[in-house]
């Protein structure tokens, strides 16, 4: 009988591990018939764009964390982080009027955050859960002191800006996901076809081994850092442009979205496993819950209800995974 049992369990585990992007296409699949279904304004062109447009902010953050997690690594500072680059974006346009020397600016300061996180976790040997929670506080409290929880808003009200986070290309295809796409496929390219993502899933598969066939994991986990900041201020660009403005709230819970989203996708809060395809996936299906919800008007915390259920569900089917 408990040999049974043991093979029943066996099973279950077996199925789970097999749950991969083709089991993510399945369920996206069922949730894009039921809303269509169940909502006349779902299945159309311009809610579909729409949906694009939405997902585009935490896509492009979730290239950059799956990168990380993918390393054997985690930032959650990356919803206080999407704050915090809007303020270089939005004082540097103001005082120049020229986007590109605002989004350079808000780019760079991204970029440094991620290396201040990089050397903490690299160097000071400090838990990246631990150093990013801290970050996650420390550019909140910043955020507040300097705008006073007063917007800073767009003064110059330059078209390209605004075309970025609210325009589409032919009125159908958001700029947004445009940048959204040329992210996503420059970085699958390079986690499948270069030594960099060999190597950055060797890392996180087993640092140690890959310390001693010569793999530098301390740069590795070093660049992944960076890169997972750098495209977290891409995101909050694109958000500052929606809302025209710098604002003291921007990206709070959106760090928890991101996670959930990559983990539903198959990459692995141990790291060494999944793929960008995954997280595309999986970005793809909350997307489709949230705006599914919101057209069948659930009431916004029923929506936050499910929305938790979904990162315990993705949670626990990370760890039955790694089960033998």
């Amino acid at each position: 009988m408990q040999t049974v049992v043991n093979s029943e369990k066996k099973t279950t585990l077996t199925k789970i591990k097999g749950f991969n992007e083709l089991g993510l296409l399945i369920v996206l699949a069922v949730l894009f018939v039921f809303f269509s279904i169940a909502s006349d304004y779902f299945f159309t062109v311009k809610n579909l764009t729409n949906i694009l447009g939405q997902i585009a902010l935490p896509l492009i953050s979730a290239v950059g964390l799956s990168l990380l997690v993918i390393s054997g690594e985690v930032d959650i500072s990356i919803g206080s982080l999407q704050a915090f680059a809007a303020l270089p974006l939005l004082v540097i346009m103001n005082s120049t009027g020229s986007f590109l020397l605002g989004a350079v600016g808000a780019i760079l300061v991204g970029a440094g955050i991620g290396v201040v996180n990089g050397y903490l976790v690299t160097k000071l040997k400090i838990n990246s859960l631990i150093a990013s929670l801290g970050m996650y506080y420390a550019l909140r409290g910043i955020v507040y002191l300097i705008t006073g929880k007063v917007p800073i808003v767009d003064e110059i009200k330059g078209d390209f800006f605004f075309a970025i986070g609210n325009m589409k290309l032919g009125n159908i295809l958001p700029y947004s996901a445009i940048l959204m796409f040329i992210i996503l496929f420059a970085f699958m390219y390079i986690m499948r076809n270069t030594t960099y993502g060999r190597r950055l899933y060797a890392v996180g598969g087993n640092a140690e081994v890959s310390s001693l066939i010569g793999i530098n994991t301390q740069k590795m986990k070093f660049s992944a850092f960076v890169i997972c900041s750098t495209l977290a201020s891409v995101s909050a660009i694109i958000l500052a442009s929606r809302l025209g403005s710098a604002q003291h709230g921007a990206g709070q819970g959106f760090e928890f979205q991101v996670v959930a989203a990559i983990v539903l996708g198959g990459i692995s809060l141990e790291g060494g496993t999944g793929s960008l395809l995954g997280a595309f996936i999986g970005v793809t299906i909350m997307g489709i819950i949230q705006n599914g919800l919101g057209m069948l008007n659930v009431d916004t915390m029923w929506q936050l209800v499910i929305t938790g259920s979904i990162i315990i569900l993705a949670v626990a089917i990370d760890e039955l995974k790694k089960r033998h």
